[in-house]
């Protein structure tokens, strides 16, 4: 088979009727968990605090205002939510050039870092805010991707921390 066409099409790098599309500058990581990115994709994202840490009020500002630096410049932002002791966000990391797409762990590196960075600063303190570990997972459909939304939307709500969720101050969501 000539390298870059799919067997039995004569379309070359395009979808031979099954919907397929092959994937360039496709990436997987390793930690704990496997982290896949792919370019163009949208990602569920969830990250803890440290075992026995929750955010202050103050420190879930710091989050929310770190986690939406990068938005339209780095990574969209379509919905977050900073909850005592864990975030939600759903995001897509933005075209970078003809490198692919800026790297999902990088930007979650610099969200993480700079609010970790301030908090511990606020607090006086040094040491871990964060987990290591996220969990990440690829958003297949729109219809995934409403049920996502929705689930970070309800959140605080389920766990009693707001009637609505507009009343939630560390949620966001992107009005387009």
């Amino acid at each position: 088979m000539e390298k870059g066409k799919i067997q039995g099409s004569e379309q070359g790098n395009k979808s031979g009727g099954t919907g397929f599309q092959p994937v360039s500058a496709f990436k997987i990581t390793r930690r704990n968990l496997p982290h896949w990115q792919e370019p163009e994709s949208i990602y569920f994202l969830t990250w803890r605090c440290t075992k026995g840490r929750a955010l202050t009020p103050e420190e879930r500002t710091i989050t929310v205002k770190a986690l939406l630096h990068w938005d339209a410049r780095k990574w969209s932002v379509y919905a977050a939510g900073v909850m005592p002791d864990h975030v939600h966000a759903l995001a897509k990391p933005l075209p970078k050039g003809e490198q692919g797409a800026f790297d999902l762990g990088e930007i979650l590196h610099s969200v993480k870092s700079f609010s970790a960075h301030r908090i511990n600063n606020e607090r006086g303190k040094q040491g871990s805010v964060w987990q290591d570990e996220r969990f990440d997972r690829i958003v297949r459909d729109e219809k995934e991707f409403t049920e996502k939304w929705q689930y970070i939307r309800n959140n605080p709500v389920k766990n009693g921390l707001c009637e609505k969720p507009e009343d939630y101050p560390w949620f966001f969501e992107r009005r387009e």
